[in-house]
């Protein structure tokens, strides 16, 4: 959908594990977007194309949503780890001929770019995570109010095909319903976004492998993540959270995170959980600053 992205072109590059589509241009350093659940690349249509003017900038579907390849998800759902993903991601960037970059990650796809900032910290220039704390974190302390707000993390990690049955037989209702329930001003999607995201995601292959994606971050993932338990990161790292999301507000998310790395900011944004699509304009200023060096 190249024409929510005025001067970039779409590409398609395989990789190991699976084929990645991809949109992709501007000029300057190196950045990768991603995006999270229940989107594709098109989320950041908003702000891409402000950052193409000083940044080369990369626009993937995760494996498993959007146009992107959906394998099958293996043992233990291994093909939709984060280290499967974060992978994919770095051949994709050595494919376009960046061997170091930054990373901007919302929702799912900033903990794709956590992990790929873990297993591949010397490719990762600066790395930006959007309205998350880590996993681990989330799942060791999650309560009663952040366990309603996202029952679809336990929701989909259901076993024996419950969820796909079920999101199958009422794709689009889901579909409204996450995005309602997340977006604070229904307002800023337009009907051509929500179209394409619903083209995708009523695809059954695409609720096959988002499913998978969130089985394996309540268990392999975890296995990855405890495995890293006291190693911080060390490149810098840009902090964004929604002031009216349930998913960063109600965390002290730069504490949090300062257990995880050495060098932390960040702010609020006047926003729900959808920031690059609710408050575009600060989500440009806050990235544009981080990733020109701005700012620490």
């Amino acid at each position: 959908m190249t024409e929510f992205f005025p001067g970039l072109a779409q590409r398609r590059i395989a990789t190991s594990g699976a084929e990645i589509n991809l949109v992709t241009g501007g000029s300057g350093p190196p950045l990768l977007l991603l995006h999270g659940y229940p989107q594709t690349h098109l989320m950041w249509r908003k702000v891409a194309p402000r950052l193409a003017r000083e940044f080369t900038v990369v626009i993937p579907d995760l494996r498993g949503y959007g146009d992107s390849a959906k394998p099958p998800a293996g043992s233990d759902s291994a093909n939709y780890s984060k280290r499967a993903l974060a992978q994919d991601q770095v051949e994709t960037m050595a494919a376009l001929g960046f061997e170091r970059f930054a990373v901007a990650g919302h929702d799912r796809g900033a903990r794709v770019a956590h992990r790929l900032a873990r297993d591949h910290a010397e490719r990762v220039e600066r790395l930006a995570l959007l309205d998350i704390v880590p996993t681990l974190y989330r799942f060791e302390t999650i309560d009663q109010k952040a366990a309603t707000s996202s029952w679809h993390w336990f929701f989909l990690i259901q076993p024996g095909g419950l969820p796909e049955r079920l999101i199958g037989a009422e794709a689009e209702f889901f579909l409204r319903h996450q995005l309602a329930a997340l977006l604070r001003d229904p307002v800023k999607l337009e009907p051509e976004a929500f179209a394409d995201y619903l083209r995708c995601f009523r695809n059954p292959e695409t609720i096959r492998a988002t499913c998978a994606e969130y089985r394996a971050g309540a268990s392999i993932d975890l296995e990855h993540d405890r495995a890293d338990r006291g190693r911080k990161l060390a490149m810098p790292l840009l902090m964004l959270w929604g002031e009216r999301s349930s998913q960063g507000s109600g965390y002290d998310v730069l504490g949090v995170w300062r257990d995880h790395a050495e060098n932390v900011s960040g702010q609020a944004i006047d926003s729900g959980h959808f920031i690059p699509e609710e408050a575009p304009d600060d989500a440009y200023k806050a990235l544009h600053g981080f990733f020109a060096g701005e700012q620490a």
